[in-house]
């Protein structure tokens, strides 16, 4: 089987990489992807539906509530995949993401 395939505008042929994952440990809920995604891909739930995800709060157990770790009390929330089949291998949602929680691959043409 061959690998899925695009043509650009001007003629030239690219391997688009689809979204297989995202790293919901390390998302922060921040939504830039769900924003950029032109085929809702994406969609954000809340962060303790999340099997094996603490929420926001038991991040944040400081009494300054600026701390490094990205989470604040306000920060509920955590991206999930809604469609991976409507991702068209833009690759935007990778590109915007200020966690590196992406995970893209090449497909297999589906006959």
């Amino acid at each position: 089987m061959s690998t899925i395939t695009g043509v650009t505008r001007g003629g030239e042929e690219y391997t688009p990489a689809f979204v297989m994952e995202i790293d919901q440990q390390s998302c922060i809920g921040c939504g830039r992807c769900f924003k950029v995604c032109p085929r809702e891909v994406f969609d954000l739930v809340d962060r303790e539906d999340v099997e094996g995800l603490e929420a926001a709060d038991d991040y944040d157990d400081d009494d300054y509530g600026d701390d490094d770790d990205g989470f604040s009390d306000d920060t509920a929330m955590v991206m999930s995949l809604k469609n991976a089949l409507d991702c068209i291998g833009c690759g935007a949602c990778a590109r915007i993401c200020p966690k590196k929680c992406f995970t893209h691959e090449p497909q297999t043409a589906v006959a």
